[in-house]
């Protein structure tokens, strides 16, 4: 007979929970993984996007006129491409654009470890693809013909896609170094979320199991659709039980060490995790194959962008759009 993984290690022992209880909740803390992740860097995409917004909003004047009446316009020494805030907003898009190169490249090298886990590189090269477009347009001058609008268009598309490929990055189990739990990890992190959900609740594993209403039961995707209703039905339910358990545990004679708002914050934060986790493993095979659809999607428009921005630099260098100098001699 086959043995699910999910069951191997689902209900903590009612001796190890009293256990655990008596020797106090330290006993039951181990590192966080990085199921249910949220993505950070808000505040960095936030500067990325309001500086360029700015200056378009300043240079708003200038942005809606012709190609030919730009040249009398008393801004276009400044904005365009070639001009200084141009040519400085090219720089930073094409040391963007490099850098979000880098993250693939982490994911391979692991002798890279020491640069940060996996999640944070995924962090910065989220917030970089989300800027990189409206940052790219402001050197662009708002207009895109020909090479200029391919690899625009290619990176809008990515930095769209992207967002996709976040969700579903986040709805696959991981450590804290981004690395991939098997199975049998996420079932052992299960039992030990419910360990410590025990000693922080005073109920049993059997009646959490209940009150968070696990279903465990494996579930086949039956194609992309299907896939991200499911995932998003999901998310919609955790967050509605997460609103029910706050009402309950917080009124619930048996559970009355929660009366305190702390470790009721700390509770609800264990059974959120729990949450997500049952609910990534029931859906890991289905998300895994949308994962990789989504991989073989987006390598392409990433490759297209890649080389309409080399060919652009080369092509901007080559006939003297950008110049680079030496200082001279003193006299």
């Amino acid at each position: 007979m086959a043995i699910d993984p999910l069951r191997m290690h689902d209900v903590p022992s009612e001796a190890g929970v009293a256990t655990a209880r008596a020797a106090g909740p330290s006993v039951v803390r181990r590192a966080e993984p990085v199921t249910g992740h949220a993505p950070g860097g808000g505040l960095p995409l936030m500067v990325l996007l309001t500086i360029p917004s700015l200056v378009t909003a300043w240079g708003l004047p200038y942005y809606v006129l012709s190609l030919a009446q730009r040249l009398r316009h008393p801004l276009h020494p400044v904005l365009k491409s070639s001009g200084p805030l141009g040519l400085a907003f090219g720089a930073l898009a094409l040391t963007m654009f490099l850098f979000m190169w880098a993250y693939p490249f982490r994911k391979q090298a692991r002798w890279l470890a020491w640069t940060g886990p996996v999640g944070r590189w995924l962090d910065v090269h989220i917030v970089m693809g989300l800027s990189l477009p409206v940052i790219a347009a402001v050197h662009a001058g708002w207009r895109f013909e020909g090479l200029i609008g391919l690899g625009m268009l290619a990176m809008v598309i990515v930095s769209l896609s992207g967002i996709i490929g976040r969700y579903l990055y986040t709805h696959i189990p991981r450590n804290r170094a981004g690395l991939e739990l098997s199975l049998e990890e996420s079932g052992a992190e299960r039992r030990v979320l419910l360990t410590e959900l025990a000693v922080e609740t005073g109920l049993t594993p059997q009646e959490l199991e209940r009150s968070l209403g696990l279903d465990l039961r494996p579930q086949a995707g039956s194609g992309i659709h299907r896939t991200f209703a499911r995932l998003l039905t999901d998310d919609l339910a955790r967050w509605r039980t997460l609103r029910r358990l706050r009402r309950e545990w917080s009124r619930s004679p048996r559970a009355q060490t929660l009366q305190d708002g702390a470790r009721l914050g700390r509770a609800l934060r264990l059974a959120r995790r729990e949450l997500a986790l049952s609910q990534q493993v029931r859906l890991l095979d289905a998300t895994r194959k949308v994962f990789g659809w989504w991989h073989v999607a987006h390598r392409p428009f990433a490759m297209t962008a890649l080389l309409a921005v080399v060919i652009h630099v080369v092509v901007a260098v080559w006939v003297g759009g950008v110049r680079f100098t030496l200082p001279g001699p003193p006299r």
